[in-house]
């Protein structure tokens, strides 16, 4: 038997419950983890809250946790790769049992190794938000050195990210941040910081850009304004709110989701083993999951948060 975090129907984080149940043996194609740590996502409260049931219907009763990071336990039939005892992590599945549990099943094809010298409960912190923040910028954004990227949402989990991988590949960066955060993403890299509590962004910042990433959930005009701030040729990337009309001037619009992939994790997690990319995480205990959702759906929770198991 092991301890898992459960919501047996969807609801408030009223509906999350520690139970014990038993451990899952691995199925052909999967990997037994004996999880470190999970961390929370806004999506795990839209899936626990039934808004995504229609496109990510899960069984229930449901473990949440899509980050995972920990060891291989067990090997399912016909799985090749790290042995039992590796260190691993990796991006779950959504529609899949998660990673709140002491042990979780994981498709072997979305683990990556973590390398030496990365703490292997940090590590939780990086896979959902730093694929995010990767594919953003370089996928859908085709970032280069010497551009201008504003980061809209710096304060939060993918932000971070987003900011410290901008400046790594030597783009000038700006960002959105209120006082609580600025001084912290300063230190992640950012260029200029634009306080979007005293004046709308896009009146603010100072554009055009090469590359807007719009993170956070914006009303249709503050989205077209943001868009508007988008250089003639540049790319507007955004992971929420799409702009209600395209903006011309050959500007590329994308509404993108992140989707799992071990090879980019792995070259994240490499980035953190050389210093060159930096995890910051709160760190909270399994059994103050449902409070972490509490806190999550009052506007409470701030930056990452990482649940250890």
């Amino acid at each position: 038997m092991m301890k898992a975090v459960r919501y047996h129907e969807y609801g408030d984080a009223t509906a999350l419950t520690l139970e014990e149940v038993p451990v899952p043996a691995p199925g052909p194609g999967q990997v037994l983890v004996k999880v470190a740590a999970t961390s929370f996502n806004p999506a795990d409260a839209t899936l626990r809250a039934g808004h995504l049931r229609e496109v990510f219907p899960v069984a229930l009763p449901h473990v949440p946790g899509a980050d995972v990071s920990g060891t291989v336990a067990a090997l399912g039939a016909d799985v090749t790769g790290p042995g039992e005892g590796a260190a691993v992590a990796g991006f779950l599945p959504l529609d899949g049992d998660g990673a709140a549990a002491e042990y979780v099943l994981a498709p072997a094809s979305v683990l990556a190794p973590v390398p030496d010298g990365v703490d292997r409960v940090g590590a939780a912190a990086l896979p959902a938000v730093g694929l995010t923040a990767w594919q953003a910028l370089f996928e859908h954004g085709g970032l280069k050195a010497g551009q201008r990227v504003l980061v809209n949402g710096a304060g939060g989990g993918v932000g971070g990210y987003a900011v410290q991988l901008a400046h790594r590949e030597g783009a000038h960066v700006t960002a959105t941040a209120s006082p609580r955060s600025a001084e912290r993403v300063r230190g992640l890299g950012a260029d200029e910081i634009v306080d979007y509590t005293q004046a709308p962004v896009a009146k603010a910042a100072r554009g055009p850009f090469d590359l807007v990433v719009n993170l956070v959930p914006t009303a249709p005009e503050d989205t077209d304004a943001l868009a508007a701030l988008t250089a003639d040729g540049g790319t507007f990337v955004t992971a929420t709110t799409e702009p209600s009309t395209a903006p011309g001037r050959g500007v590329t619009v994308t509404r993108m989701v992140v989707r799992s992939d071990p090879a980019q994790l792995a070259a994240l997690l490499a980035l953190v083993a050389a210093g060159d990319l930096r995890i910051t995480a709160t760190r909270r205990p399994l059994p103050d999951l449902p409070a972490v959702h509490a806190e999550a759906d009052r506007g409470d929770l701030h930056g990452k948060t990482v649940i250890t198991v």
